[in-house]
């Protein structure tokens, strides 16, 4: 079984208020969440990101939501 990174739950409320207040579009989200995991030392792709944006939008932007996906998209550089 593999470890995943949990990200500080004061990171991913930042991260959510960022994404409810901005009103951005998938590919802006994208970069986003891409700029939060490269801050930390994760690469991404774009692609996955995009995908995960629109997942987050459609759960309703929650922290385990957020938590889940930035699981699945950090890739360690």
């Amino acid at each position: 079984m593999s470890a995943f990174e949990k990200f500080p739950t004061n990171d991913l409320t930042l991260l959510r208020i960022e994404l409810l207040r901005a009103g951005l579009d998938s590919f802006q989200t994208a970069d986003l969440l891409s700029g939060f995991l490269a801050q930390r030392g994760y690469g991404v792709s774009s692609d996955e990101a995009r995908d995960a944006g629109i997942h987050i939008e459609a759960a309703g932007c929650t922290l385990p939501c957020l938590q889940e996906q930035l699981e699945k998209l950090a890739v360690f550089m």
